[in-house]
């Protein structure tokens, strides 16, 4: 079979397999979660021998890439969780959206219901695997995965094992499959599989996400890379500032809701740099500072270039900029934004509402780590993905966001006159 072919049978079993949860119960489709996160436990022998051989062939990789493609039986604990805090949240499909009765009598009802088949194409995450069947199965929809080649073993034996979870509740092992065996060609296909695949979600780097947007054609939902600011504003409150500065760099610097840049008002500036300064270096982070920020750090730092401003290091690296006042730390974000979450430290209820309203991205954060612009964090479950684009769904995916909806239209022999 040629691979063209190949995906195609892939979409259409896809699409006959998502037709069995479109009435499905919750209490179904919740026993499936139940048995995917039970699987993923019975089998983590498997699926660590897999994941080390992944890391192994990729230790050429950025360090922050390494640490998404890395699983631990801790890891692999949560990820189950994860499956579990799904079953126990309410099901999205049939919700209703809004309702009314018109004059002539009619009663009109939208309510939430499947995509269909989600398309998912992401790299070296396999937390991601399991992240987008889950949400795919509460929402209803089957998932078709191309999670990369940096963790194809890994993959293969985490999709075997939810399949065999689906199968054990009777239902289709279709529901989740993975196009990995075949590679690149594979998933230019599955971005050309309109009709069968009803939506595509890119998760990863630039160049990827860019890529499906650019040259799909089945619609996207275009995923951001995570450019993320925090600014520590003239009113800030020093150890707060620091502690969210510090946690929104440090707890996890190879994620996007990781901060990449720090803009200090210069009127803070020379109490709050050598705080923070010390507790950055000391955690081995890389300061790429601007002069001003260089002579106030009172630690080592690079210059900082051009391009470090508009950089996702995804790594222990930090640009540091000093800004003259909160105009000037504005027009700076706007312009290196990446639309995904940017923070503000203030005291000052304007400043604040101006952070929120002149800047445009799917988080905004006042006096709170951007760590926080997670599906898990925002009790929406897992997510499959932080949307920076404006249509349908915007920052954290949800289940709800993993739905469409339908008008439900009653009369008793109405005609339009």
């Amino acid at each position: 079979m040629d691979i063209p072919q190949a995906i195609t049978t892939v979409a259409r079993n896809a699409k006959v397999a998502s037709r069995s949860l479109a009435s499905a119960p919750r209490s179904v489709k919740d026993a499936a979660l139940l048995a995917m996160a039970d699987a993923l436990l019975t089998g983590q022998e498997d699926i660590l021998a897999a994941n080390a051989e992944d890391v192994a062939n990729g230790r050429g990789m950025k360090a922050g890439l390494v640490d998404r493609l890395t699983l631990t039986p801790e890891r692999i604990a949560g990820i189950a969780e994860a499956l579990r805090e799904l079953a126990a949240l309410p099901d999205p499909v049939g919700e209703v959206v809004r309702g009314s009765t018109l004059p002539n009598g009619l009663r009109l009802r939208q309510v939430r219901v499947p995509m269909g088949v989600v398309g998912m194409i992401y790299e070296a995450r396999p937390n991601v695997t399991v992240d987008a069947a889950g949400l795919a199965i509460k929402s209803g929809n089957a998932v078709i995965l191309r999670g990369g080649s940096a963790a194809a073993r890994t993959n293969t034996v985490i999709v075997r094992l939810l399949a065999d979870a689906l199968e054990s509740v009777a239902l289709p092992r279709d529901l989740v499959q993975s196009i990995d065996a075949w590679g690149r060609e594979g998933a230019v296909e599955l971005m050309h599989a309109r009709g069968l695949v009803d939506v595509l979600v890119p998760r990863g780097g630039a160049d990827l996400i860019q890529t499906v947007v650019r040259e799909s054609t089945v619609p996207a939902i275009e995923t951001g890379v995570g450019n993320c600011h925090v600014y520590v504003d003239s009113s800030a409150d020093l150890e707060m500032a620091r502690r969210i500065a510090f946690n929104s760099k440090v707890q996890r610097p190879g994620v996007c809701n990781a901060a990449e840049t720090l803009v200090v008002h210069a009127g803070i500036a020379e109490a709050f740099l050598p705080l923070v300064g010390r507790d950055l270096a000391e955690a081995g982070v890389t300061l790429h500072a601007d002069d001003d920020a260089a002579r106030l750090l009172g630690v080592p730092s690079v210059p900082a270039e051009a391009e470090d401003w508009s950089t996702e290091y995804l790594s222990l690296d930090l640009a540091v900029r000093v800004v003259p006042d909160l105009d000037a730390a504005l027009e700076h974000i706007r312009t290196y934004s990446s639309g995904h979450t940017e923070a503000i430290v203030t005291s000052s209820l304007a400043a604040a509402n101006r952070f929120t309203r002149e800047l445009d991205a799917a988080a905004l954060i006042v006096n709170a780590s951007t760590r926080f612009t997670d599906g898990g964090q925002f009790g929406l479950g897992a997510e499959i993905g932080i949307s920076t684009q404006k249509l349908h769904a915007r920052g954290p995916m949800g289940l709800a966001e993993l739905t469409t909806t339908t008008w439900l239209v009653e009369g008793e022999g109405q005609i339009r006159a």
